[in-house]
Protein backbone atom coordinates (compact mmCIF):
# COMPACT_ATOMS: atom_id res chain seq x y z
CA UNK A 1 0.00 0.00 0.00
CA UNK A 2 2.91 2.54 0.54
CA UNK A 3 3.96 1.84 -2.41
CA UNK A 4 1.07 2.48 -4.28
CA UNK A 5 0.74 6.02 -2.46
CA UNK A 6 4.46 6.48 -3.33
CA UNK A 7 3.76 6.17 -7.06
CA UNK A 8 0.26 8.25 -7.25
CA UNK A 9 2.08 10.91 -5.01
CA UNK A 10 5.25 11.04 -7.89
CA UNK A 11 2.80 10.68 -10.52
CA UNK A 12 1.20 14.19 -9.09
CA UNK A 13 4.66 15.55 -8.98
CA UNK A 14 5.68 14.75 -12.90
CA UNK A 15 2.31 15.87 -13.55
CA UNK A 16 2.95 19.41 -11.78
CA UNK A 17 6.16 19.82 -12.96
CA UNK A 18 5.06 18.72 -16.39
CA UNK A 19 2.24 21.42 -16.06
CA UNK A 20 3.76 24.20 -14.91
CA UNK A 21 3.48 27.25 -17.04
CA UNK A 22 7.23 27.58 -19.22
CA UNK A 23 8.96 30.41 -17.56
CA UNK A 24 7.67 34.07 -19.71
CA UNK A 25 10.57 35.40 -21.57
CA UNK A 26 11.16 38.93 -22.18
CA UNK A 27 10.49 39.47 -25.96
CA UNK A 28 11.41 43.17 -25.95
CA UNK A 29 15.44 41.72 -25.21
CA UNK A 30 15.37 39.06 -27.38
CA UNK A 31 14.21 41.06 -30.41
CA UNK A 32 17.23 43.19 -29.39
CA UNK A 33 19.37 40.64 -29.89
CA UNK A 34 18.43 38.82 -33.46
CA UNK A 35 18.27 42.97 -34.38
CA UNK A 36 22.11 42.82 -32.97
CA UNK A 37 22.77 39.70 -34.96
CA UNK A 38 21.42 40.62 -38.18
CA UNK A 39 23.65 44.16 -37.98
CA UNK A 40 27.04 41.56 -36.74
CA UNK A 41 25.60 39.37 -40.05
CA UNK A 42 25.85 42.31 -42.12
CA UNK A 43 28.59 44.26 -40.85
CA UNK A 44 31.17 40.96 -41.40
CA UNK A 45 29.83 40.58 -44.77
CA UNK A 46 31.42 44.17 -46.01
CA UNK A 47 34.18 43.40 -43.38
CA UNK A 48 35.02 39.71 -44.19
CA UNK A 49 33.37 39.27 -47.35
CA UNK A 50 29.85 37.20 -48.19
CA UNK A 51 31.03 33.77 -48.12
CA UNK A 52 32.74 34.34 -44.43
CA UNK A 53 30.01 35.67 -43.27
CA UNK A 54 27.07 33.68 -44.28
CA UNK A 55 29.02 30.55 -43.04
CA UNK A 56 29.97 32.48 -39.59
CA UNK A 57 26.59 33.26 -38.77
CA UNK A 58 24.75 29.90 -40.39
CA UNK A 59 23.26 27.28 -37.82
CA UNK A 60 25.16 23.96 -39.30
CA UNK A 61 22.24 22.71 -41.10
CA UNK A 62 20.96 25.82 -41.79
CA UNK A 63 19.35 26.35 -45.60
CA UNK A 64 19.05 28.98 -48.41
CA UNK A 65 17.14 29.31 -51.42
CA UNK A 66 18.63 30.82 -53.95
CA UNK A 67 17.76 31.67 -57.86
CA UNK A 68 15.57 28.95 -59.32
CA UNK A 69 14.24 27.98 -56.08
CA UNK A 70 17.68 26.24 -55.22
CA UNK A 71 18.49 25.14 -52.13
CA UNK A 72 21.64 25.22 -50.83
CA UNK A 73 22.14 22.67 -47.39
CA UNK A 74 24.34 22.98 -44.71
CA UNK A 75 26.50 25.99 -43.77
CA UNK A 76 29.88 24.45 -45.80
CA UNK A 77 27.64 23.82 -48.58
CA UNK A 78 26.86 28.02 -48.31
CA UNK A 79 30.56 29.08 -47.85
CA UNK A 80 31.13 27.39 -51.19
CA UNK A 81 27.63 28.77 -52.83
CA UNK A 82 29.28 32.29 -52.04
CA UNK A 83 32.94 31.44 -53.16
CA UNK A 84 31.68 31.82 -56.47
CA UNK A 85 33.82 34.65 -58.41
CA UNK A 86 30.84 36.41 -58.72
CA UNK A 87 30.40 36.87 -54.74
CA UNK A 88 34.13 37.32 -54.51
CA UNK A 89 33.38 41.35 -55.70
CA UNK A 90 29.47 41.38 -55.06
CA UNK A 91 27.99 43.67 -51.87
CA UNK A 92 25.47 43.28 -50.32
CA UNK A 93 23.34 44.84 -47.57
CA UNK A 94 20.24 44.89 -45.51
CA UNK A 95 18.52 45.60 -42.34
CA UNK A 96 15.40 44.27 -40.68
CA UNK A 97 12.05 45.99 -40.85
CA UNK A 98 10.56 43.50 -38.86
CA UNK A 99 11.11 41.05 -35.98
CA UNK A 100 9.05 38.53 -34.23
CA UNK A 101 10.43 35.80 -31.27
CA UNK A 102 8.14 32.37 -30.80
CA UNK A 103 6.91 32.86 -27.32
CA UNK A 104 9.47 29.97 -26.61
CA UNK A 105 12.30 32.74 -26.50
CA UNK A 106 14.71 30.06 -28.70
CA UNK A 107 13.43 30.89 -32.71
CA UNK A 108 12.61 34.16 -34.44
CA UNK A 109 12.23 35.59 -37.88
CA UNK A 110 13.15 39.10 -39.71
CA UNK A 111 12.50 40.49 -42.99
CA UNK A 112 13.01 43.64 -44.35
CA UNK A 113 14.58 45.29 -47.29
CA UNK A 114 18.09 44.39 -49.16
CA UNK A 115 20.03 45.47 -51.79
CA UNK A 116 22.70 43.33 -53.78
CA UNK A 117 25.36 44.89 -56.46
CA UNK A 118 28.02 42.81 -58.61
CA UNK A 119 29.10 42.94 -62.10
CA UNK A 120 27.68 40.22 -64.74
CA UNK A 121 30.12 37.95 -66.55
CA UNK A 122 29.85 40.17 -69.15
CA UNK A 123 31.65 43.33 -66.82
CA UNK A 124 28.05 45.14 -67.18
CA UNK A 125 26.87 46.39 -63.21
CA UNK A 126 23.79 44.32 -61.57
CA UNK A 127 22.14 45.91 -58.70
CA UNK A 128 19.16 43.69 -57.37
CA UNK A 129 16.60 44.53 -54.78
CA UNK A 130 14.44 42.88 -52.92
CA UNK A 131 12.63 41.51 -49.40
CA UNK A 132 15.02 38.72 -47.29
CA UNK A 133 13.12 36.61 -45.15
CA UNK A 134 15.64 34.92 -42.28
CA UNK A 135 14.96 32.15 -39.32
CA UNK A 136 17.01 32.56 -36.47
CA UNK A 137 17.56 30.30 -33.99
CA UNK A 138 19.32 30.54 -30.53
CA UNK A 139 21.77 28.07 -30.27
CA UNK A 140 22.36 26.93 -26.18
CA UNK A 141 25.88 29.02 -26.27
CA UNK A 142 22.95 32.08 -26.66
CA UNK A 143 24.50 32.94 -30.20
CA UNK A 144 21.31 33.49 -32.60
CA UNK A 145 22.35 31.98 -36.02
CA UNK A 146 20.25 31.41 -39.22
CA UNK A 147 18.76 28.51 -40.11
CA UNK A 148 16.63 29.77 -43.49
CA UNK A 149 17.18 32.31 -45.72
Amino acid sequence: MKTLFFYIGLFFVCCLEACQTPTKVDKDKLKAEVIAAEQAFAQMTAEKGIAEAFYAFAEDNAVIKRENDTLIKGKDNIRAYYSAPFYQKAKVSWSPDFVEVADCGTMAYTYGQYNWEGITPEGKPLVLKGVFHTVWKKLPTGQWRYVWD
